[in-house]
């Protein structure tokens, strides 16, 4: 299985049109129809089958956010998603080792994502946190900062990757909400 790494920059019109119905189906209602959710990713890894149709998709979000007053180097972890009838042949498994490989090689101290389904995360070495957060909102529709929201999240999950530990208390996202 070849994972194959795209620049944002890189995705053409039909990559788009992949991208946008990959993602539109696999998160059905949640999903505006367009390749992003909030914010475009840096870098999306992505599986390709049969007629060069994208089957595997994980976008990936590498910035500084702060733990309790402490600067992290963070690699997000952003819509991790395979065609369905394409499950459960070890895409989203390779796709998420990639990241993780990334993650050890590369100046990155946490893996982060927020997962509604964590069962691939937990068996890949991802943890729940409690953390409160900040974070840049941003309305979906009319695309523009609506302000700055504070709240936990159930379904946030990170995995060190670096030599850091993670540690109770405040997270700054600095950025918008994966």
């Amino acid at each position: 299985m070849k994972i194959h790494r795209y620049l944002e920059l890189e995705i053409d019109e039909k990559l788009n049109n992949d991208l946008r119905d990959l993602l539109v189906e696999a998160f059905e209602l949640l999903y505006p129809n367009r390749r992003y959710f909030k914010q475009l990713p840096h870098l999306r890894l992505l599986i390709f089958g049969d007629e060069d149709q994208v089957i595997g998709h994980v976008g990936l979000d590498y910035r500084m956010m702060n733990l309790n007053g402490e600067p992290i180097q963070v690699l997000g972890v952003i819509d991790l998603c395979v065609r369905e009838e394409m499950r459960g042949n070890g895409i989203g498994e390779a796709l998420l080792n990639k990241v993780i490989n990334i993650g050890k090689t590369k100046q990155v101290d946490f893996l982060l994502l927020f997962a509604d389904r964590p069962d691939l995360y937990l068996r890949s070495g991802f943890s729940h946190v409690d953390n409160a957060c900040t974070w840049l909102q941003i309305d979906d529709e009319r695309q523009i900062i609506r302000g700055i929201g504070e709240a936990s999240f159930d379904e946030l999950m990170i995995r060190p990757v670096g030599n850091k530990t993670w540690t109770d208390g405040h997270l700054d996202l600095m950025g918008y909400l994966y």
